[in-house]
């Protein structure tokens, strides 16, 4: 008869646990660290755009006050038959309305401003994703002490599963696969 090997006792089972659970652990917290710069770096984004759109709208408003001005004074002019001063107003209110050379005209303004807009939404569209898989990678770390806790081996075989999960979150997050 050959000796059957003595199952473990929990606390040997626990010692093993723990072993492989810290180690995992600390991989999920890697993960939900990259996470988190991602995550901060596409919020910067996002902040950064909106302010840039919400200057370059500014400036296009004031464009848009100055016009306004100039083409009053400039009526006012042609109303007072002076013509070569109502030309020279002419040729500042085409610059206000479209300057490609300083590309500060209203047009540019315009295209600018949507622009950073564009490139604000486009930066938002990593956000959701990015805090699912934060979520979900704080979610494997729980697993994984909670499974140390419990002696269970089930609970640490899903926090792979829950953590597989964060990680095609993640990728997600940082590519916009679909």
């Amino acid at each position: 008869m050959a000796d059957q090997p003595k199952p473990l006792t929990r606390s040997e089972r626990e010692a093993i646990l723990k072993d492989k659970s810290g180690l995992v652990i600390v991989i999920m917290a890697l993960f939900l660290a990259v996470t988190t710069y991602f995550s901060n770096s596409f919020s910067g984004a996002v902040l950064k755009n909106t302010l840039k759109a919400t200057d370059t709208y500014a400036f296009y408003q004031s464009k848009s006050i100055k016009q306004a001005i100039a083409e009053g004074q400039r009526d006012d002019y042609v109303a007072r038959g002076d013509k070569a001063k109502a030309e020279k107003l002419e040729e500042k209110i085409a610059r206000y309305e479209s300057d490609p050379n300083s590309g500060e005209g209203k047009k540019e303004l315009l295209a600018k401003a949507q622009g950073f807009e564009k490139a604000r939404d486009d930066a938002s569209k990593h956000s959701p994703w990015l805090t699912f898989a934060a979520m979900v990678f704080q979610l494997a770390i729980v697993l994984l002490s909670a499974s140390i806790l419990a002696v269970s081996n089930k609970m640490y075989k899903a926090s792979f599963v829950v953590g597989l999960i964060g990680i095609i979150l993640l990728s997600q997050g940082i590519w916009l696969w679909f």
